[in-house]
Protein backbone atom coordinates (compact mmCIF):
# COMPACT_ATOMS: atom_id res chain seq x y z
CA UNK A 1 0.00 0.00 0.00
CA UNK A 2 2.57 2.26 0.84
CA UNK A 3 4.73 1.90 -2.71
CA UNK A 4 0.87 2.19 -3.98
CA UNK A 5 0.66 5.64 -2.16
CA UNK A 6 4.44 6.68 -3.26
CA UNK A 7 3.93 5.70 -6.77
CA UNK A 8 0.99 7.28 -7.13
CA UNK A 9 1.97 11.00 -5.79
CA UNK A 10 5.13 10.56 -7.59
CA UNK A 11 3.22 10.04 -10.69
CA UNK A 12 1.09 13.66 -9.53
CA UNK A 13 4.25 15.15 -9.01
CA UNK A 14 5.32 14.14 -12.73
CA UNK A 15 2.02 15.31 -13.60
CA UNK A 16 2.27 18.54 -12.36
CA UNK A 17 5.75 19.20 -12.91
CA UNK A 18 4.64 19.64 -16.14
CA UNK A 19 1.42 22.56 -15.68
CA UNK A 20 2.67 25.52 -16.44
CA UNK A 21 1.24 28.87 -15.01
CA UNK A 22 -0.10 31.25 -17.58
CA UNK A 23 1.84 33.93 -18.96
CA UNK A 24 0.20 37.48 -18.05
CA UNK A 25 1.75 40.71 -19.52
CA UNK A 26 2.08 43.07 -16.93
CA UNK A 27 -0.76 45.33 -18.58
CA UNK A 28 -3.33 42.77 -17.72
CA UNK A 29 -1.62 42.18 -14.28
CA UNK A 30 -2.47 45.86 -13.68
CA UNK A 31 -6.23 45.27 -15.00
CA UNK A 32 -5.47 46.91 -18.05
CA UNK A 33 -6.93 44.12 -20.48
CA UNK A 34 -7.36 46.84 -23.87
CA UNK A 35 -5.96 49.92 -24.54
CA UNK A 36 -9.75 50.90 -24.74
CA UNK A 37 -9.66 50.81 -21.05
CA UNK A 38 -7.34 52.30 -19.40
CA UNK A 39 -8.21 56.12 -18.46
CA UNK A 40 -6.78 59.00 -19.64
CA UNK A 41 -4.82 59.63 -16.37
CA UNK A 42 -3.57 55.87 -16.40
CA UNK A 43 -2.34 56.77 -19.69
CA UNK A 44 -0.69 60.10 -18.80
CA UNK A 45 1.19 58.20 -15.86
CA UNK A 46 2.28 55.42 -18.02
CA UNK A 47 3.39 58.04 -20.82
CA UNK A 48 5.20 60.44 -18.27
CA UNK A 49 6.98 56.72 -16.61
CA UNK A 50 7.81 55.70 -19.91
CA UNK A 51 9.01 59.09 -20.60
CA UNK A 52 11.57 58.94 -17.69
CA UNK A 53 12.62 55.17 -18.32
CA UNK A 54 13.45 56.36 -22.16
CA UNK A 55 16.81 57.68 -21.60
CA UNK A 56 18.80 56.19 -18.75
CA UNK A 57 22.66 56.99 -19.93
CA UNK A 58 23.94 60.22 -17.88
CA UNK A 59 26.25 62.46 -19.40
CA UNK A 60 29.65 61.34 -19.24
CA UNK A 61 32.30 63.39 -17.98
CA UNK A 62 35.74 62.83 -18.80
CA UNK A 63 38.87 63.55 -16.33
CA UNK A 64 39.65 66.43 -18.10
CA UNK A 65 36.50 67.95 -17.91
CA UNK A 66 36.03 66.55 -14.00
CA UNK A 67 40.07 67.86 -12.70
CA UNK A 68 39.03 71.96 -12.75
CA UNK A 69 36.08 70.97 -11.01
CA UNK A 70 37.69 69.28 -8.20
CA UNK A 71 40.20 72.56 -8.27
CA UNK A 72 38.03 75.24 -7.61
CA UNK A 73 34.49 73.24 -6.07
CA UNK A 74 30.95 75.37 -6.28
CA UNK A 75 28.65 74.78 -3.49
CA UNK A 76 25.76 74.56 -6.86
CA UNK A 77 28.05 71.63 -8.00
CA UNK A 78 28.67 68.06 -6.37
CA UNK A 79 31.03 65.41 -6.92
CA UNK A 80 29.44 62.09 -5.05
CA UNK A 81 31.47 59.37 -4.27
CA UNK A 82 28.95 56.55 -4.07
CA UNK A 83 31.55 53.92 -2.26
CA UNK A 84 31.11 52.67 1.03
CA UNK A 85 32.82 54.82 3.50
CA UNK A 86 35.35 51.21 4.26
CA UNK A 87 36.42 52.60 0.64
CA UNK A 88 36.25 55.93 0.74
CA UNK A 89 39.10 55.63 3.73
CA UNK A 90 41.58 54.24 0.80
CA UNK A 91 41.53 57.97 -0.82
CA UNK A 92 38.61 60.05 -2.49
CA UNK A 93 38.75 62.78 -5.30
CA UNK A 94 39.19 66.10 -4.22
CA UNK A 95 36.16 68.12 -3.14
CA UNK A 96 34.29 65.06 -2.98
CA UNK A 97 31.46 64.27 -0.82
CA UNK A 98 30.21 60.31 -0.23
CA UNK A 99 26.54 58.69 -0.82
CA UNK A 100 27.13 55.24 -0.87
CA UNK A 101 24.83 53.72 -3.54
CA UNK A 102 23.58 51.36 -1.00
CA UNK A 103 21.47 54.21 0.91
CA UNK A 104 21.14 56.55 -2.31
CA UNK A 105 17.38 55.91 -3.08
CA UNK A 106 16.25 56.67 0.43
CA UNK A 107 18.75 59.17 0.74
CA UNK A 108 16.88 61.08 -1.87
CA UNK A 109 13.77 60.79 -0.17
CA UNK A 110 14.60 62.37 2.92
CA UNK A 111 14.08 66.09 4.12
CA UNK A 112 16.66 68.22 3.46
CA UNK A 113 17.30 68.56 7.52
CA UNK A 114 17.81 65.08 8.23
CA UNK A 115 19.64 64.66 4.88
CA UNK A 116 21.98 67.38 5.99
CA UNK A 117 22.39 65.82 9.36
CA UNK A 118 22.78 61.88 8.02
CA UNK A 119 25.47 62.91 5.55
CA UNK A 120 27.02 66.62 6.39
CA UNK A 121 26.06 68.13 3.07
CA UNK A 122 23.24 69.94 1.69
CA UNK A 123 20.27 67.82 0.00
CA UNK A 124 21.43 68.44 -3.76
CA UNK A 125 17.96 70.30 -5.48
CA UNK A 126 16.56 68.58 -8.12
CA UNK A 127 18.09 70.60 -11.27
CA UNK A 128 21.71 70.55 -9.46
CA UNK A 129 24.48 69.36 -11.17
CA UNK A 130 25.28 66.54 -9.35
CA UNK A 131 28.49 64.36 -11.00
CA UNK A 132 28.67 60.44 -9.59
CA UNK A 133 31.60 58.32 -9.43
CA UNK A 134 32.63 54.85 -7.56
CA UNK A 135 35.77 52.82 -7.72
CA UNK A 136 35.30 51.69 -11.81
CA UNK A 137 32.64 53.14 -13.02
CA UNK A 138 29.35 50.51 -12.36
CA UNK A 139 27.82 51.74 -9.51
CA UNK A 140 28.37 55.59 -10.63
CA UNK A 141 25.97 54.36 -13.66
CA UNK A 142 23.57 53.15 -11.28
CA UNK A 143 24.13 56.00 -9.17
CA UNK A 144 22.58 57.82 -12.20
CA UNK A 145 20.21 55.77 -13.47
CA UNK A 146 18.64 55.87 -9.51
CA UNK A 147 18.87 60.09 -9.39
CA UNK A 148 17.30 60.65 -12.91
CA UNK A 149 14.20 58.00 -11.16
CA UNK A 150 14.41 60.30 -8.25
CA UNK A 151 13.93 63.58 -10.98
CA UNK A 152 17.35 65.03 -10.63
CA UNK A 153 17.81 66.42 -14.13
CA UNK A 154 21.58 67.59 -14.10
CA UNK A 155 23.06 64.24 -13.48
CA UNK A 156 27.06 63.51 -14.71
CA UNK A 157 28.42 60.00 -14.52
CA UNK A 158 32.41 60.17 -14.37
CA UNK A 159 32.78 56.23 -16.01
CA UNK A 160 36.54 56.67 -15.22
CA UNK A 161 36.13 57.01 -11.25
CA UNK A 162 38.59 56.40 -8.58
CA UNK A 163 40.50 53.79 -10.75
CA UNK A 164 41.49 56.37 -13.79
CA UNK A 165 41.63 59.38 -11.43
CA UNK A 166 44.19 57.79 -9.45
CA UNK A 167 46.26 56.26 -12.38
CA UNK A 168 46.06 59.95 -14.03
CA UNK A 169 47.25 61.75 -10.69
CA UNK A 170 50.22 59.13 -10.27
CA UNK A 171 49.06 57.40 -7.24
CA UNK A 172 48.05 53.92 -6.82
CA UNK A 173 45.26 53.13 -6.12
CA UNK A 174 44.30 50.66 -3.00
CA UNK A 175 43.85 46.85 -3.47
Amino acid sequence: MFRLALSRSAGIARAVSHVRAPVVSPRIALGLRHESTISDERKKVLEARDKLQGDWDAKEITYEELKPKTQQPSPDKYLIDVREPDEVLQGSIPSAVNLPLSVISSAFHLPAAEFKEKFGFEKPRLDQEVTFYCRSGKRSTTAADVAKRNGYTNILNYKGSWLEWTAREGQKPAA
